[in-house]
């Protein structure tokens, strides 16, 4: 197949982008800030509006758990709270338990649970921070034991409650997981989206995983994303448009080696099976929606975009 690039040469459009890769960034920054300043008053409308959706989400979480204080203590502006995201989404893929156990000793023995502990009036949350500690100490026990009394402290801890522990963390991670996973299969996730979705909501599912590295995963991720296609669109009842649920699809996990240096292959293997996903979902009526890659691969994602 044979694609006709002679548009990206001549389109102005393309060519500010390319231009902007490696341009200088405070100029860019300031260019961007300009074009998106805003009047004042609508600023303020802008605030206001969104000032009152958050107060209506608030509104509608009032009694459900401890899961939003949890979030409020670990957000995603400190050291624990990144360690925690990375946790959840991390163990709802590991594949047994002794590296569920290696990876619990990498990301909870380096932070400070400490410093927040006693920090919230939930007893959800301390009662997790307390575990936290607890595990902490018992993945940091080789670097401290023999060197003073808690080493005797964390031996017994190590002795009587590691599997305890580490049975509690797993559980916490895995209910925050599923605050941001909605399933571990289309099916599980369609089921889950149901309660939802009949309040008003609209998803775009994603597959969790990352980019293709042989042939072999390309054709795997295909055909999730194709059963996944008409799953969505079997639960859409014939809805279309916004009123539609969607799917999101990465081009990376279509083609191993999805890179500028690859274009031809890029653009006589990719582009064929991209064109086909797009189609099942016209036919089944739900959103198609390609994600962004890295920057280097603007131009190369804007080709494909073009020939399909």
């Amino acid at each position: 197949m044979l694609f006709d690039t002679s548009l990206a040469e001549t389109d102005p459009l393309r060519q500010r982008l390319r231009a902007d890769i490696r341009a200088d960034e405070t100029q860019i920054a300031r260019r961007l800030i300009d074009a998106a300043t805003l009047p004042a008053d609508q600023v303020d409308r802008i605030s206001e509006q969104a000032r009152a959706l958050v107060r209506g989400v608030r509104s509608g979480r009032v009694g459900r758990g401890g899961i939003d204080a949890f979030m409020h203590e670990y957000e995603l502006s400190s050291k624990e709270g990144v360690v925690l995201m990375c946790l959840a989404e991390a163990m709802l893929r590991v594949p047994d338990a002794h590296t569920l156990d290696r990876l619990i000793e990498d990301k909870i023995g380096t932070a400070e649970w400490e410093n927040h502990l006693g920090k919230s009036d939930s007893f959800f949350v301390n009662a997790s921070t307390w575990g936290l500690m607890l595990t902490g100490r018992v993945a940091r026990l080789d670097d401290n034991e023999g060197r003073d009394a808690r080493a005797v402290l964390g031996r017994l801890i190590h002795r009587a409650g590691e599997p305890v522990i580490r049975r509690a963390v797993r559980e916490a991670m895995r209910i925050l997981g599923r605050q941001f996973v909605m399933g571990r299969t289309i099916k599980e996730a369609l089921s889950n989206a149901r309660d939802a979705e009949e309040d008003g909501y609209r998803h775009s599912y994603d597959m969790l995983g990352e980019a293709a590295r042989t042939m072999a995963d390309a054709d795997r991720y295909f055909d999730s994303y194709a059963g996944a296609i008409r799953a969505i669109g079997k639960a859409g009842k014939g809805r279309s448009g916004p009123e539609a649920p969607g799917i999101s699809v990465k081009l990376s996990a279509l083609h191993p080696r999805y890179e500028f240096a690859k274009r031809h292959r890029v653009m006589t293997e990719l582009v064929p099976r991209l064109a086909e996903l797009a189609l099942m979902a016209k036919e089944a009526g739900i959103g198609f929606t390609v994600d962004a890659e890295e920057a280097d691969r603007l131009d190369l994602s804007l080709d494909v975009f073009e020939a399909v």
